[in-house]
């Protein structure tokens, strides 16, 4: 039975798959800095700084597979991304090299890319465009783990996260919407699939107004069961609610991109790939 390190859990997105994957892992190793609230008396856990190798090294012994869903979630001031997504998911790579754990699951995000226009599709061959410092992160993130899979051999797999929950709140989250359970089957394809090396996936369900191409995951078997069409009347009252944004509206990163823009849009637009 394969050992499960799950970075993060007591995260949103750890919270919630720290329901869903027992009955696939039994043996799930859940980690972050503090322990979460709620942590159940069956659950295991050892806390780690991603900043502290050492630490780092300690979660990562004896582990077959990692789910690296740890680090800063937000846009921030550069010294806490720095330390804990770019010196964190660093860490994260090397311990697993020197603990010999076989397979990587990173928990990219659509920010790498966030500054796209929403009028075009994209799949994951095409030059980042991060919208943000936590954007730049995740372009980091998936850079170390093509290194670790060609130098090193793990296997391993980023996930371009769009929108995780239950269901979709807005207009733009109709496009980027991830169903936790379909999260899951993405993770179960990068830690069981014969076929990996290195893969970019994009976190998203079955959502008819997709701005992305995702037809590897689909390759390898992932089969979303969410759509996000069945949510549109909600998300939509929901949009109503919120007001315009010149920049965020149009580009696939949303606010991330209009915080802080004092750039100029139509070169943004127009830039060429």
């Amino acid at each position: 039975m394969p050992r499960i390190l799950m970075t993060g859990a007591s995260g949103g997105i750890g919270t919630s798959l720290r329901k869903l994957l027992p009955p696939i892992y039994p043996d799930l190793l859940l980690s972050d800095i503090k322990p979460p609230a709620d942590l159940g008396k069956n659950e295991k856990f050892k806390a780690a700084d991603l900043a502290d190798l050492a630490q780092v090294e300690a979660i990562c012994e004896g582990v077959d597979g990692i789910l690296h869903f740890g680090g800063y979630s937000v846009e921030g001031p550069w010294d806490s991304i720095l330390q804990s997504n770019i010196v964190g998911c660093y860490n994260l790579f090397e311990a697993a090299r020197k603990k010999g754990v076989k397979r990587v699951i990173f928990a990219s995000s659509n920010h790498a890319v966030g500054f796209y226009p929403r009028h075009r599709r994209i799949g994951t061959d095409v030059t980042a465009r991060p919208d943000s410092r936590y954007g730049v992160s995740k372009v980091f993130g998936e850079a170390v783990g093509a290194l670790y899979a060609d130098k090193h051999g793990l296997k391993v797999t980023c996930l371009r996260i769009g929108n995780f929950g239950d269901q979709p709140l807005d207009h733009r989250r109709l496009s980027i919407w991830l169903k936790p359970d379909d999260l899951v089957q993405l993770c179960r394809i990068g830690l069981e699939h014969p076929d990996v090396h290195f893969e970019i996936f994009y976190g998203a369900s079955y959502n008819e107004r997709a701005w992305w191409d995702n037809h590897r995951a689909y390759d390898l078997g992932y089969r979303p069961t969410g759509r996000a069409e069945d949510f549109r009347e909600h998300a939509m009252a929901e949009q109503a609610k919120l007001p315009p944004d010149p920049v965020g509206d149009f580009y696939q990163g949303g606010s991330f991109c209009s915080m802080e823009f004092d750039g100029d849009t139509g070169r943004v637009i127009d830039w060429k790939t």
